[in-house]
């Protein structure tokens, strides 16, 4: 990324990953046209497209084991929380973010059973204090902009430096999550708008909200496309409109790791949402991106249709449920260790 004056920011170009490499680990696996079975003689199924997508990203065949893998997570507080739109208490977050970087929880669980570092980056904590943070939430987007122009570009200018600073220090297999509570209202809205679909088709229920929670988070998405209607042309001003800072450094992070062609899987909602922004930002980004997993959130799969990235599993996980993303990071593994073979 480079900056063209202080309001702009250009990307840098995204090249598309090594399709002879690909194309050479699905012959390896016996998983393209020369065989009749669509599994392949070593029966690994649709493992194989990811392995081969990874061998693409490497430029290698057969692909090698990522020698350091990384979990990067962006926190930010959402001001549609008080909304009650989460099952999560509003200002859960701090708590959320503490227990992640002391170690405990599902998804530092998860990150250590498949080997992977965890980095929890404050973006937009209320009262947040990181290096990154811009010490604030984002405000109500049913009725406010979430961040101002200058917090937007700031927010994913910090997912730009946190890329450079995983891939400078060796990372080749990043994995991109978020925390947040309301988060995946905002990434509802966000998808919402790119793909021009009605509130009440992406509305899932998020951390577990019942009935109740469900309206009012239909009512906030419904309220927030409202205001995000004449920015729809623009991912920057439909980031500072209805997103939040933890989509706007992720849209940067996973925009500017495909253009140092370094390969991401895809966490929950909130990352998808960042990852169609990062695709209009950065045409070609979708091409470094996995999908790990279906989710219970439509907006989920809306993204992924729009990404067009098949989801390797179907297991039907949470919208922000990070930890099952990381865990299938397992069988990827695997699955290049048996082809290394």
């Amino acid at each position: 990324m480079s900056s063209s004056g202080e309001d702009t920011l250009r990307f840098a170009e995204v090249s598309p990953p090594d399709g002879s490499a690909r194309a050479a680990t699905l012959c390896l696996a016996g998983a393209d046209n020369t065989v009749a079975s669509p599994a392949g003689p070593l029966g690994l199924g649709v493992l194989t497209t990811a392995a081969a997508w990874l061998a693409g990203c490497q430029g290698q065949c057969p692909p090698r084991l990522p020698s350091r893998t990384r979990v990067v997570v962006f926190a930010a507080d959402h001001g549609i929380a008080a909304r009650g739109v989460s099952a999560h208490a509003t200002g859960t977050t701090r708590k959320m973010v503490t227990a992640l970087t002391s170690g405990s929880g599902p998804l530092a669980t998860a990150a250590d059973a498949v080997g992977a570092g965890v980095r929890v980056v404050d973006i937009g904590l209320t009262d947040g204090d990181g290096e990154h943070a811009l010490g604030h939430g984002s405000e109500p987007i049913d009725v406010a902009d979430a961040l101002t122009e200058a917090d937007t570009l700031a927010a994913v200018r910090a997912g730009i430096t946190v890329a450079d600073a995983e891939i400078d220090s060796g990372t080749d297999l990043l994995i991109a999550g978020s925390l947040g509570v309301g988060g995946t209202t905002a990434a509802a809205a966000v998808i919402a708008a790119l793909t021009g679909t009605e509130p009440v088709a992406v509305v899932g229920r998020g951390s577990g909200v019942d009935d109740h929670g469900w309206a009012a988070k239909t009512a906030a998405i419904r309220d927030a496309l409202r205001r995000a209607k004449p920015h729809l042309a623009d991912p920057l001003a439909l980031l500072r409109t209805a997103g939040g800072a933890d989509i706007a450094a992720l849209t940067g992070f996973l925009a500017h790791a495909a253009a140092r062609r370094t390969p991401i899987v895809l966490g929950g909602l909130p990352v998808c949402a960042a990852a169609m922004l990062a695709e209009e930002l950065a045409p070609g980004t979708r091409e470094w991106l996995l999908a790990a997993s279906t989710s219970t959130e439509p907006a989920h799969d809306l993204a992924l249709e729009h990404l067009n990235r098949a989801p390797l599993l179907d297991l039907r996980l949470g919208g922000d449920a990070d930890a099952g993303v990381v865990a299938t990071v397992s069988l990827l593994t695997t699955t290049v260790g048996a082809l290394a073979d």
